[in-house]
């Protein structure tokens, strides 16, 4: 009864709970999953004694069940010859089969229930054992999936991406002081004419003269 005990006790467990309380989820599980598959393999063992032992006792009442017939012959023999003296002793031999194959089927039953709870035990376990297993690669997945995280972060927030960016500011500084520089050296400096603007000059003078004519005349009808 100590294994069966054992195995519903792991049954009642509840998973979700050990893993909340565990620091290392990955292995409850597995301890988990080992204690389940070991007690899987002892369910199975205790199960093939019992049906070991139903066979046995099979062939013992099967034995004694012919052994009630033969007692049976013998007294019936013993009558037909008057020897009811025989024929009651082999009735009292009869009797002694007849008892222990009643007791040995009452064994037989008892064997059954055992069997059967056996059996019931085993399909749990089973039930179990392949959703621990499926918890497991889950919870191994999302673990994989943290630690690639971290290791991410780490390589983010590390010396040498530190180090990369401040090379990239050194660039940007060193950009940005050349384009100054460049800058700078355009303060003041005289623009080449460009032909378009030679002849916005010599349109200007045209203005700038027909004006001034136009001033003189004006001037003169004045006077």
């Amino acid at each position: 009864m100590g294994i069966f005990s054992r195995t519903r006790d792991i049954i009642a467990a509840n998973v979700t709970d050990l893993l909340d309380k565990s620091e290392d989820p990955a292995k409850l599980i597995r301890m988990i999953i080992m204690e389940m598959e070991e007690t899987l393999v002892e369910v199975r063992a205790s199960a093939a004694r019992t049906i070991a032992d139903k066979k046995e006792l099979a062939r013992h009442i099967a034995k004694l069940d012919h052994l009630q017939a033969d007692w049976t012959d013998k007294a019936q023999l013993a009558l037909s010859k008057d020897r009811d003296d025989l024929a009651k002793a082999a009735l009292v031999e009869r009797k002694k089969a007849v008892d222990m194959a009643e007791q040995l089927r009452s064994e037989v039953a008892v064997l059954d229930d055992a069997l059967k709870a056996s059996e019931q035990d085993i399909h749990k376990l089973q039930k179990k054992l392949t959703d621990a297993r499926a918890r497991q690669n889950a919870l191994m997945t999302r673990l994989e999936s943290a630690e690639n995280q971290v290791k991410l972060r780490t390589m983010y927030n590390g010396d040498k991406v530190r180090a990369a960016f401040s090379r990239f500011d050194d660039l940007e500084r060193r950009v940005d002081e050349a384009q100054g520089y460049a800058d700078a050296l355009a303060i003041g400096a005289e623009t080449p004419r460009t032909l378009g603007d030679e002849i916005d000059a010599l349109n200007s003078i045209d203005e700038v003269d027909a004006e001034l004519a136009a001033m003189k005349k004006a001037m003169k009808k004045g006077g």
